[in-house]
């Protein structure tokens, strides 16, 4: 895996698009970065990180020729392999939050940002971008998050934690190169936050609402059982699910 180690970038998604903007590859790529200025996460939001106490990273994978309509399976596998290695620190209650925030303790641990690179026939590559809190201290005016460090009063090592990732997301991505689609998917409703139970949600019109997630559809749409008991499909767009005390 080629890497590539920078003291500060605003995005090291937008790094790494960059980077195979100018060169083609044909092999894995790693940008990481301990500062990173302008960090982006899903619906738009900035991802906050702590110059050398976060994992800023982005990597290019090989999806294996993914079918556009099977994409949200790149989320699964990046959320499980995430989940795996905070499961070998024994962090505590970790869980997926739809469609790929990591949880602990329902506090947010980790951010997944993933851009898919199409092409007629699939998807050709994937960047896979990362921001996982691992030794910070405190959080201002961010009540909902969390670090490793935080959580279990240890200190870890940056490199380690990275290592084991590169691994876990090697183990997951193999589900996708042996076309093992609903193996992924049941592992990732297994551990998908707020599942079979009554959950509080927000629209894209601010109107909240109570349901149950019952599934996630094979494009990555979140279905919801409303009060009616019937079932209602929702993108990222069109609903958010909202913490204790949101």
């Amino acid at each position: 895996m080629l890497t590539y180690k920078i003291s500060a970038t605003p995005s090291t998604n937008l790094y790494l698009k960059e980077l195979i903007r100018k060169t083609p590859f044909q092999e894995e790529i790693l940008v990481l970065t301990h500062n990173q200025t302008m960090g982006r996460g899903q619906r738009g939001n900035t991802w906050h990180s702590q110059s050398g106490k976060s994992l800023t990273f982005s990597i290019l994978k090989d999806v294996f020729g993914l079918k556009i309509k099977d994409q949200f399976y790149i989320a699964m596998a990046v959320s499980l392999a995430i989940k795996k290695v905070l499961d070998s620190y024994k962090i505590p209650e970790v869980k997926i939050k739809w469609p790929n925030d990591i949880l602990s303790s329902n506090k947010k641990l980790c951010g997944i940002l993933i851009e898919n690179t199409l092409k007629e026939t699939g998807i050709k590559s994937s960047i896979v971008g990362i921001g996982l809190n691992v030794n910070e201290t405190n959080f201002d005016n961010l009540p909902n998050a969390a670090s490793m460090k935080i959580l279990t009063n240890l200190t870890y090592d940056l490199e380690e934690v990275l290592n084991k990732i590169i691994d876990a997301l090697a183990f997951y991505f193999q589900f996708l190169k042996e076309n093992q689609y609903k193996e992924l998917k049941d592992i990732y409703l297994l551990h998908l936050f707020g599942k079979d139970k009554v959950s509080h949600f927000k629209s894209a019109e601010g109107l909240r609402f109570n349901g149950i997630i019952r599934s996630v559809s094979s494009i990555g749409k979140l279905q919801v059982e409303l009060e009616n008991e019937t079932i209602k499909e929702f993108d990222l767009k069109e609903i958010e699910m909202l913490l204790v005390g949101n």
